[in-house]
């Protein structure tokens, strides 16, 4: 992170840490560097050290340099899909043999690609609650390299103590890892809690509008951010430079979707949870989630997402999904429409049968940033 963007404030940061004008025509937007190769002084003559776009582009420079601005960590990369990251990620922290402790309620691709993609490579995982220090600890072994975390958690909205576990982690000299999608840097900065390194779907909030799909690695460690430089650059998903373009754009309005996020979602958890065909509400604002002293000492505010269990069983969830018509049935999340959607048969249809396989009866909600009480009625008539 520059010392330049260091003591201002988050919105400040966001709009303008790696935004600088263009030198040539004073642009107030970085450029779309759209090049796959750049003119050379001389044999390994580099003008800003660019040779080849795998390598190094202005356009995604000026995303991770804001990135890293923004999770106050020293060193941010972009890439081509959150799980392309989680991709260099284990492969730089990682080798066969190893072991890494995961949470009990993730991402359907986080799992699959530890229980699918590098369980096959050799590293073995194990599942622990992250919401209990003494249950993670237990997990680790002589072989564990990395502790994985997702706060607020997908599609349960579990909250993991982030500084409990950092000196979990510390104590046993492993890397803490906290995938920070649902929450944003905006209401969430897990570096600065003790972990190793932060991750992103940038398809999510920091992009903000369902327009492109993207990922990120932060870390405050200098050399761990050179290795993982290095992976990015031999493995080669990389972020292109529009989809580079249009994450920065989302970032700059990242501060105030989140709070317009966070407010209509607290509405809609109150709501559903006075409606007599809601079982439970599943939200970290509300005093009653087991979570909520922890989330609000750790988190400006409580995010957007919501999961709710409704009468009736699978069915009766699928349904309300069905019959939502302002609520867009869809997968994904973050953009400032709502979306609904059915976890058990489509976000997390890969974890079916696991450990972490989500209740038959529940529906997340993607609150976006539409009027609230247009937001309220939908549901109220899917409801039925």
């Amino acid at each position: 992170m520059s010392d330049q963007h260091t003591h201002q404030n988050f919105e400040t940061r966001a709009i303008h840490a790696g935004n600088t004008a263009d030198p040539l025509t004073g642009a107030v937007v970085p450029p779309i560097y759209q090049v796959s190769t750049y003119k050379q002084d001389g044999v390994g003559g580099l003008r800003g050290g660019y040779e080849y776009s795998r390598s190094a582009n202005p356009t995604r420079t000026a995303l991770e340099e804001n990135l890293a601005a923004l999770e106050g960590g020293r060193r941010g990369l972009a890439f081509a899909s959150g799980l392309a990251a989680e991709d260099c990620l284990l492969r730089t922290l990682l080798v066969p043999g190893d072991h890494v402790v995961i949470p009990n309620d993730a991402y359907g691709g986080t799992f699959r690609l530890f229980a699918k993609v590098v369980a096959r490579w050799g590293v073995e995982w194990s599942v622990a609650d992250t919401s209990d220090p003494a249950a993670v600890r237990d997990a680790i072994t002589d072989r564990t390299k990395a502790i994985w975390v997702e706060t607020p958690s997908n599609p349960l909205l579990g909250i993991t103590d982030i500084a409990a576990l950092a000196d979990v982690a510390r104590t046993a000299g492993v890397r803490l890892v906290v995938d920070n999608t649902f929450a944003s840097p905006y209401l969430q900065q897990p570096l600065a809690l003790g972990a190793d390194v932060v991750v992103h779907s940038l398809t999510k909030y920091m992009g903000g509008h369902s327009d492109v799909v993207g990922g990120a690695l932060v870390t405050a460690d200098e050399t761990l951010g050179e290795e993982l430089a290095y992976h990015q650059n031999a493995m080669g998903a990389v972020a292109g430079p529009f989809d580079s373009w249009i994450v920065l754009r989302g970032i700059k309005t990242l501060a105030v979707r989140m709070d317009r996020h966070s407010e209509n979602a607290t509405r809609v958890a109150e709501m559903l949870q006075q409606h007599p065909k809601v079982t439970q509400v599943l939200y970290p604002g509300l005093p009653e989630h087991p979570g909520h002293e922890v989330a609000a000492k750790q988190m400006r505010s409580f995010g957007g997402m919501i999961s709710f269990r409704v009468e009736g069983g699978e069915e009766a969830a699928v349904e309300v999904c069905n019959r939502a018509k302002l609520f867009t049935l869809g997968e994904s999340l973050g953009g400032v429409e709502s979306l609904i959607e059915h976890p058990g048969r489509m976000t997390h249809a890969s974890v079916a049968g696991s450990l972490l396989e989500v209740p038959a009866d529940l529906v997340r909600l993607s609150v976006g940033i539409e009027n609230v009480d247009d937001l309220l009625e939908d549901l109220r008539q899917a409801l039925g």
